[in-house]
Order: structure tokens, then sequence, then C-alpha cells
């Protein structure tokens, strides 16, 4: 193998201009980041499924910190009997179906593996140990604070039988599902080091540069995260050339900058559209023909106009190309890619292609720690999921958007098996409640956000967030300022109660009687979490009138517009008292919440109507 010179001028440019723009990081609480830029050479036998690399990683040590070890995760060891995401799968209560026991009853020839033959630093060799999916690393020299290292690696691989995302001959026929595939760095930020092990959940890595030559069988048709260099020499599948009869190999030449993983998948099979957006990116989808194969057709269409949505509503995409390939076991995020199954209807195409590609905002450019914050990757995709397949489709029958992520959340509470969102992804107890917690759960913060702050101040928010934290790791605290300094208003309190704690919202209607020729109207607070109310009154002549009661604590309201503003409610009161200048006879009804934007585990005692008390109460005007 011939590595690039890492020392030529042009290397030296490219760190420099990153470390200029990283400049204004400084700002943002105290911030800084690693890098680690990847160039692998790596040789596929199609006909044993293994694989041998060689590994070149730079590695600039951005910190105030001393580092003497790193840490590798070599994701296909958890393909193996005993491991620890076979063993999980075999004792959680509510395993995978995907995975259950299939792990344990791979053979030899099935299972997957990485194995590192050599590693060196800086030309010299290094010692390291494998324990299951991560590879322990001590240095031979410690990388000092404003420093660079060069990492050598020889490494092999076997794919294993596909089983979770990763692997070989899917249940749909597709070769070559590739994520996970290489040696990768372990991130090391403000917390330190995050070298978890492998048990099919969520992942963290290092922002950098790859540049990757794969070189395969010739009938292979490849897609991949990045840029395809050499388009002319490969032919098939990028151009409408016949596929070579000639045996040997291609080498697939890719480079992709500014990512935090690369994933390739390939078949002999595979069709290739292409789809331009106007203003960008170009389309490649990668499919095998069959009875779905209209679906296919389709779906560039479908995904250009969720492309345009999503640049518009949430920040513009910033790479030139996004491919949606058939593999894997159902959808799973990439940068600048997305594995998905594909033999579906066409909205459930549709809605899969949609779910991985808003990850590319919430995960591969806005890089959160998902496997700490998974509900601000899988719960802000959920959020988009549903108001864009929303428009989409014109669901007229389901205007409110959002009505199943509500559901799933309403029926997790029912359950007393609710976790705090700042459960890490891998210790959830069930599966069931990680998933409506990251998914549900977390799409319902945004739009309670919305509701709390006003519509406006939130789309400001959420382009202002994108366009700042872009190709870094924003955590909770950061969406949290941004969300302040666009709505004027405190908002802890909320991060407090809907991420920190399992409490719920649940508001009443306790006491409305006559004043005079005034209405008093009673609140009470019954569940655990505060919140503002919006509070709708109906009259018998037909007007209605909207107070909000935003809380002292939040400092200030969303705007008003139509709406009255009322004393802000303190959050240590039970209850609240609002006097309105209408006598009671005057009142058709009352509600909280009118437009269900709370998630409230009780909306039966959240109306007024007079009749009902009436007849109930002796027509006492007064509702307990």
């Amino acid at each position: 193998m011939a590595p690039p010179n890492y020392t030529d001028m042009k290397y030296l440019l490219s760190i420099v201009s990153f470390l200029l723009l990283a400049t204004p990081l400084i700002a943002q609480r105290g911030y800084w980041q690693q890098h680690a830029d990847y160039y692998m050479e790596v040789d596929m036998d199609v006909e044993n499924h293994q694989f041998s690399g060689k590994q070149v990683l730079v590695y600039s040590n951005n910190s105030p910190d001393t580092l003497n070890r790193v840490f590798y995760h070599l994701y296909f060891n958890a393909f193996q009997p005993g491991s620890m995401m076979d063993v999980r799968s075999r004792t959680i209560a509510d395993p995978d179906s995907r995975v259950g026991d299939r792990i344990s009853k791979l053979t030899p020839e099935e299972i997957g593996y990485i194995k590192v033959n050599s590693l060196k630093q800086d030309g010299v060799d290094l010692s390291y140990q494998t324990v299951g999916t991560i590879l322990e690393v001590t240095l031979h020299q410690p990388i000092l604070p404003g420093s660079t290292t060069q990492f050598d690696m020889d490494f092999q691989g076997q794919v294993p039988i596909q089983v979770r995302r990763s692997g070989r001959d899917s249940a749909e026929g597709v070769s070559y599902s590739m994520a996970q595939w290489y040696p990768k760095l372990s991130e090391y930020d403000h917390r330190g080091w995050h070298p978890n092990p492998y048990i099919a959940r969520e992942f963290h890595g290092v922002w950098g540069d790859f540049e990757v030559k794969l070189s395969i069988d010739r009938e292979y048709t490849v897609a991949a995260t990045g840029y395809l260099q050499n388009p002319e020499q490969i032919g098939h599948g990028y151009y409408p050339k016949k596929p070579s009869k000639k045996k040997g190999k291609l080498t697939w030449h890719f480079k992709a900058p500014k990512v935090h993983d690369f994933m390739w998948a390939a078949d002999p099979d595979y069709r290739h559209l292409v789809k331009e957006v106007p203003d960008g990116p170009t389309l490649h989808f990668f499919y095998i023909p069959d009875s779905t194969t209209i679906h296919w057709e389709q779906l560039p269409d479908y995904t250009m106009k969720a492309m345009q949505y999503l640049s518009e509503n949430c920040g513009k995409y910033p790479y030139e190309q996004y491919s949606v390939v058939q593999g894997g076991d159902g959808g799973m995020e990439y940068p600048m890619s997305t594995l998905i199954t594909g033999q579906r209807s066409l909205r459930s195409l549709v809605s899969v292609t949609v779910h991985e590609l808003i990850h590319s905002w919430y995960q591969s450019v806005l890089a959160t720690n998902e496997s700490l914050y998974s509900w601000m990757d899988e719960g802000f995709t959920s959020y988009y999921t549903a108001e864009i397949i929303n428009f989409l489709f014109n669901d007229q029958a389901y205007p409110h958007a959002q009505v199943g992520n509500y559901r799933g959340y309403f029926a997790l509470v029912n359950s007393g098996l609710q976790e705090p969102l700042t459960t890490h992804a891998d210790h959830y107890d069930l599966n069931g409640v990680y998933g409506t917690s990251a998914y549900s759960k977390g799409s319902i913060f945004l739009r309670q956000l919305k509701y709390i702050i006003g519509d406006e101040a939130f789309q400001r928010g959420m382009k202002r967030y994108f366009n700042e934290w872009k190709f870094k790791h924003p955590e909770p605290n950061d969406f949290k300022r941004i969300m302040e300094k666009e709505s004027g208003i405190m908002l802890s309190w909320y991060f407090e109660y809907w991420i920190n704690s399992t409490k719920s919202i649940d508001y009443q209607l306790k006491e409305v009687k006559a004043n005079g020729e005034k209405t008093d109207i009673t609140l009470k607070r019954a569940g655990g979490m505060i919140m503002p109310l919006d509070l709708l009154v109906t009259y018998k002549s037909g007007q209605v009138e909207t107070y909000n009661i935003p809380l002292r604590i939040m400092r200030g309201h969303k705007p008003l517009a139509d709406m009255q503003l009322s004393e802000p409610w303190p959050w240590t009161n039970p209850t609240y008292q609002l006097t309105i200048d209408i006598p009671l006879d005057q009142i058709a009804s009352i509600e909280i919440d009118p437009g269900r934007q709370m998630a409230d585990v009780n909306t039966e005692n959240n109306g007024y109507l007079p009749e009902k008390i009436e007849s109930e109460d002796d027509s006492t005007g007064t509702q307990e």
C-alpha cells in the first residue's frame, strides 16, 4: 500500500483550515473536538466473505488533555456466540425479534469478526488487546494537547450473516451491508473516552475525512458514503453501460469529507437511479428489482420533496449527494447515506426513507452522542418524520401529525415502566421502553416546546441550532440555550421535568362558579409536571377568548396573537384562579389546551360544559 504523504503541504493546510474553522467553538462552553482522518485500502473476497485492510489514521488531539491510550471499536465481534450483544438479546425480557437467539447459533463460517494484525504509532509497534468489541491500545508516546499522531494498522475481517444492521445475504437477498465494518477510533470528548461495547444500540464517532479504496469482484455494484472518484473506470452502476463479463476485480475509490463514519453496500443486481434536487444535492437510489420496483421508481420524487422541506425548515443539507441503499434489516442512518429494507408498500418505503434522511440532520451532521442523548437524535427525527409524512401524503384524517407519538407515550406512562430520558441507550431495562422514550417522548419534547415558545421562535431556533452546531457534537444545554435566545423564555424547568424525570402532565378544571357579573375559574395541577396553559372560553354567542397562563419560572411568554395574557402561575401553587369579565350563564364551554399540544395524561378533566354540570350537580354551576 502507498498511503498519501500526510506531511505534505496540502494536508497541513487542511489541518490549519480545520483548526481555523473550529476557533469560534471556543465561545461555546469552552468547546473543542477531536479530529481523525482515515485512509483505507480494503480487498474483499466474496468467496469466503472475508476482507483484508490497511488503515492509516491521523489523529489530532484538540483536547486540553494528554492521552496515554486509545480505544477502537471492533463492531463485527458482536456477531459471535457469547458476545455481549448475544447475551443481552437472550436475557432481556423483550428481545429484538431481528436478533433473538440468532447470534448464539452462528457457525464459525457465519460469525463476524475484526482482527487487528499489527498497529503502529508513528512507525513504532504498539501493545494492544482485543476485549469483545473494543480494542484497548497502550500508546508508545502520549498524545499531547494540540499535537497529531499517525496510526498504521493491518486488519482482517469476516462478514457475518446479516443479523442486525450489518452483514451478508440479507432476508431480501442483498449481498453485503457493510456498516460498522472497520476498526473505528472511539470518541474522546469533555466526558472522556466512550469505548462502549456494541450491543446493537447507538453510535458516537470522531469527525474527520475518509478516503477508502475498495477492491471487489467487478460484477458487483457498490453504494457508499462519500463521492466516487473514478466513475469512468467503474462504469456499470453509474453510467448506462452493461456490466462487464470480465473476471477480476475493480477498485472503487471514495472520498467523504467531514463525516464520522463510512458505510458501503454491494450487490451484483443493484439497479441505480439518480434524481437531481434543484439547488442540490444529487440523490442516488440502489435497489434490487422485484415486485416493489414500481415503488422504488416513485421514491425519488418523494425523497426530493422531503429533502427540500428539511433544507427549508431545518437548515441547508451540507453535502453534494445522498444515497438510499437497499440492505440491512430495517432502516439505519449513515453519513450521506442510509441502509433500508426495500420490500415495502409505497408509504412504508417513503416513511423509512424520510426517517433515515432526517437523521442526516440530527445524527450525521448534528452528531450528538446518541447513546447518551438518543432523544435528541431519534426524537427530533421522529418529530419531523411525522410532519413530513403528513405533508407528503396530505393526511386530512390526521391533522395533528404527532398523534401516533402521543399515543405511544401515553401507553408508556400507563405501563408504569417509564425511565428518564437521561438513561443511556444501552441500559434501558426494556427495548420497548427505550424505543418509546427515545422516539415518541423525544418527538413530543419538540411538539411541546413549540407550544411553549411559539411557532416563529421554534422555527428560528431549529435553524439556528443546525447552523451553529453542525459538524460538532451538541448536548442538551447547547440546544436549550439556542431556544432561550430565540424565545426570550427560560427553559431549564422544561428540560429538567421532561428529560430528567418521569413526571407527567395532568391539569384539570377544578371549579367554575359565578362571581356576580364575572366568573371564577379554578385550575389544578394534578400531575407532577408543570406547564404553561392555554385556556379556551367559548361563549353562548359564539365568541371565543383564549387566555395564556405562563409559568412564573419562564420569565416570559410566547407571542400572544389573539390570546389574552394572564398572571403567571407560580409553580409551587397547586391551584390557580382566573377571573373573567363575563357572567357564568353566558359561557358555553371552557377547555384547557384546546389544541391538545400538551401530553396531558387525562384530558377527561380538561373541560367544562354547563349543561352536563347542571344535570349532575343540581344546577349549581360548579365543577369539582
